[in-house]
């Protein structure tokens, strides 16, 4: 029987801390995480998750982690991501915005039906499938760690360090996919010929080199304070009242993950406070942001510090399985289907990249995707413009949405 060793809340969020400061270390000393787009909380989190599986294996000792303030950043980030939807970009981008909207709606439903379908045919539980759906690829860590408590209550034992594994395995299949398929159609299809090093970089930087991107905005210490004060009471209104939504949610007897609510109510109160006259500062997302990515990464470095990797042991097999079989999957759908809807020409190959980007892993891997095509032959304006946008506001919002589904179909 091994020995149980119990942290406490700031203990628990101390060595989550810890393995953000350690990723970003490694970050700066090894090449390959900064090239794969593999977040610091992640590298660094897998490093003592490693050291607690040594623990166990050498001395039979597990370790247990509090969740509450993990689970407080999980809140706050998907919080955030409820005011980063703005409906308004919807008129303004087009075509090409709706039908990778319409993509990655048909990519996360699919995923799930492969997933499910091979968890059944193996003879395991469904919920294992879900897991290795799109709640670790199009959903990555950050959804992971917010649908792994739901799935463990539903039954589902180790749903943590499933998801985990599957997220950290998809940002690495995306980024070794999305370049290399993108630029395999632009050849076949002979879309666009190398371009000088000088001009690819001079369009990619073109916003960076303009005098207005590089003006210096002063501020005072006290007005960057008010900013930031009023973007976390933001939150936390948000946040109060979707705590409501989600008990009134709960009466209806559907299954809904715990940040269904505040995500839903954050993007309400974008779409309407928002668009009132002397109401901009409920339109201004960037300081919410930048505290939703504060709370992604300390949440990210506290779960994945936590995972139980000696409770993968049974589950490998099947779980390079399925893997596998979306990365397959991934190239098939980007190539066969993405592509042709998105016009065959050079922008969709640039847009393909990007998808294979955060379809298996993040936005970060999809923006990097598309620099590297970018990079060998030409700049591209509307992949740039479009991908953040669907990577920031509608890939989590839609992926919540069928993961809820299904889990309701199967549970």
């Amino acid at each position: 029987m091994p020995e149980a060793v119990t942290l406490d809340m700031y203990q628990s969020a101390g060595v989550g801390v810890a393995a953000l400061l350690a990723g970003m270390w490694l970050t700066r000393k090894i090449p390959f995480l900064k090239r794969y787009c593999i977040p610091a909380p992640v590298s660094g989190g897998l490093l003592f998750s490693l050291l607690t599986l040594l623990l166990y294996a050498a001395g039979g000792v597990a370790c247990s982690f509090d969740g509450t303030v993990k689970d407080l950043c999980m809140m706050v980030f998907f919080t955030s991501v409820g005011y980063q939807s703005d409906m308004r970009v919807l008129r303004t981008g087009g075509r090409p915005l709706l039908v990778m909207i319409l993509l990655v709606a048909l990519l996360i439903i699919v995923q799930n039906l492969l997933s499910i379908g091979i968890a059944r045919g193996l003879g395991m539980d469904p919920l294992f499938g879900l897991a290795a759906g799109s709640i670790p690829m199009c959903g990555g860590h950050g959804t992971a760690g917010g649908f792994a408590p739901l799935l463990e209550e539903l039954g589902l034992q180790s749903a943590t360090s499933v998801t985990m594994a599957a997220a950290t395995f998809g940002l690495v299949a995306g980024s070794l996919l999305g370049g290399p398929l993108a630029g395999a159609l632009i050849r076949r299809k002979r879309l666009c010929e190398p371009g000088r090093e000088a001009d690819t970089v001079s369009g990619i930087e073109a916003g960076e080199a303009s005098p207005e991107s590089r003006k210096e905005y002063l501020h005072s210490d006290e007005h960057a304070f008010r900013g930031y004060l009023f973007a976390a009471c933001m939150l936390l209104i948000a946040m109060a009242l979707g705590s409501c939504l989600s008990r009134l949610l709960a009466l209806t007897g559907i299954t809904f993950p715990t940040y269904f609510g505040s995500l839903l109510v954050a993007a309400l109160l974008r779409n309407t406070l928002g668009r009132l006259p002397r109401q901009a500062a409920w339109r201004d997302a960037g300081r919410v942001r930048s505290l939703g990515d504060i709370c992604l990464s300390l949440f990210l470095g506290m779960a994945m510090s936590s995972l139980r990797l000696w409770e993968l042991s049974s589950m490998a097999l099947p779980l390079c399985l399925i893997l596998l079989a979306q990365v397959a999957f991934m190239a098939l759908f980007a190539a066969c289907v993405a592509f042709p809807l998105l016009g065959r020409d050079y922008d969709g190959a640039v847009l393909v990249a990007g998808l294979c980007g955060f379809g298996l892993g993040a936005t970060p891997n999809a923006m990097a995707n598309m620099s590297a095509v970018c990079y060998k032959y030409r700049y591209a304006v509307n992949p740039f413009i479009i991908v953040p946008v669907i990577g920031a506001m509608f890939v989590d919002i839609i992926n919540t949405g069928v993961v809820t589904v299904f889990v309701n179909l199967i549970s």
